[in-house]
């Protein structure tokens, strides 16, 4: 684990880090469940590209987000050290598809800087920000912006609908 000094003011930010086409992502470790090994993802006909699918987690079906597809890289490799993470917002639950977990890291809630200007408004608004260290920068995810993006919204509103 990378342990910052904090300094002082706000709790550490615990992250449950991952990678993603060669790109270091992280949500904060309190949104996050559960990490996995792959499940077996049952394809769903007629949803969007960026939903890989469902599993079942102990009875419960799961949706399965692509997170490379949903933030405009390719398809997420899934090879021997693919994951899902787990994760979980009041009754939403989805899992995230990832290619390998990284280290668990706290930092200073200070590090934090704002996304970079230049990024597509939808990559942008489901990040927290961005985290510089020694070896790269790793991009923080907001849960809360990606749960209630207007692409994992829609499909939110369609699994209320009455059948």
């Amino acid at each position: 684990m990378v342990e910052s000094p904090s300094s002082g003011g706000s709790p550490p930010l615990r992250l449950v880090c991952f990678e993603l086409r060669q790109q270091e992502l992280a949500l904060a470790i309190a949104d996050v469940r559960e990490t996995l090994p792959l499940l077996p993802i049952t394809h769903v006909f007629l949803t969007p590209p960026w939903l890989a699918g469902i599993f079942s987690l102990r009875g419960e079906i799961v949706p399965a987000i692509d997170l490379g597809v949903l933030l405009g890289l390719p398809r997420t490799a899934v090879g021997d050290d693919a994951r899902i993470v787990v994760v979980e917002r009041g009754a939403r639950v989805a899992g995230i598809l990832v290619e390998r977990l990284r280290e668990l890291r706290t930092i200073d809630e200070g590090a934090v800087e704002a996304p970079p200007a230049g990024l597509p408004g939808e990559v942008a608004a489901i990040l927290r920000g961005v985290v510089a260290t020694p070896d790269g920068t790793v991009r923080v995810l907001d849960l809360d912006a990606l749960l209630s993006s207007e692409r994992l919204g829609a499909l939110a509103r369609e699994e209320s609908q009455p059948a």
